[in-house]
């Protein structure tokens, strides 16, 4: 989803409809609760590039910074009262369930694990992506087969090292893992030609991309590891508070389908379509 439609579902769907109901609760919810006695929603990102990075005056870039941004108009009216947290993949989890952060958006893949033993729960899905491999573009047209023996760098600690021991395993290949403790360092190494590729979502690879010294020598394969639906998480045993992160996700989609940009969001309102008005 462009991020121009984010804007415009601050400015239609969230502070017209989302907004509003949530003043208009007389049971607050613990959540909702403390959103409105401190006046900002946290929000849970990992630094990851295209979804989250700060840019060089220092704010918070990306698609789910944006995501962050639209819920925080749609409870409090003002898309700049979203604080943003920065957390590896280990702390994701814990920082949720403690309440350090409100929510955790949508670098989070979508995972039986987290549904049934970690008490949060998802509010849709805004992203479905997968994990694959970016190689050096002479290799671009090879399948990830053809890999066998190369070497891979890996974010230590995450899924994504389970999912290349399958993967080689299941074509009976070896391969060399780099492993290293954030992403950011795995793509520094690979850049550096430490190691033949780099593995990750598909989204994150392509923004990785755009920040290699030479982006252009550098390819996403088109073979899927995995799939992953990647989507806002919240705590379970709060659903007036799920409601409003689902709700302003599909007011998002509804922007999305409807072609409403922060273009033509004032000519929006007044459409002679309902299922814009609404």
């Amino acid at each position: 989803m462009m991020r121009r439609q984010i804007l415009a579902l601050v400015a239609i769907f969230a502070c017209g409809f989302i907004a509003f109901d949530a003043r208009a609760q007389t049971d607050i919810g613990p959540t909702l609760g403390q959103v409105i006695k401190r006046g900002y929603v946290t929000c849970g990102v990992t630094d990851a590039p295209g979804f989250a990075q700060r840019d060089g005056a220092g704010e918070w870039r990306g698609f789910d910074v944006d995501f962050c941004r639209a819920v925080a108009s749609a409870v409090l009216d003002d898309p700049a009262k979203a604080r943003f947290i920065e957390l590896s993949p280990k702390e994701r989890a814990g920082a949720l369930q403690t309440g350090t952060v409100d929510l955790l958006a949508s670098a989070s893949p979508w995972t039986q694990a987290r549904d049934a033993g970690q008490k949060l729960i998802y509010a849709g899905v805004l992203l479905h992506d997968g994990q694959g491999f970016l190689v050096r573009r002479q290799r671009s047209s090879a399948s990830v087969q053809d890999l066998d023996g190369a070497s891979i760098c890996i974010e230590q600690g995450t899924p994504y090292e389970l999912e290349v021991v399958d993967f080689f395993r299941a074509h009976k290949a070896k391969y060399d893992p780099k492993l290293f403790p954030s992403l950011e360092e795995a793509a520094k190494a690979y850049d550096e030609g430490k190691c033949d590729a780099l593995t990750a979502d598909v989204s994150t690879l392509h923004g990785v991309r755009t920040g290699l010294a030479a982006p252009e020598d550098h390819a996403v394969l088109p073979d899927l590891l995995s799939k992953a639906p990647r989507g806002p998480l919240v705590r379970q045993g709060d659903d007036q508070w799920l409601n409003i992160v689902r709700w302003t996700l599909f007011a998002m989609i509804d922007a999305e389908e409807l072609e409403v940009s922060k273009a033509n969001a004032d000519a929006a309102l007044t459409s002679e379509n309902p299922q814009i008005r609404r």
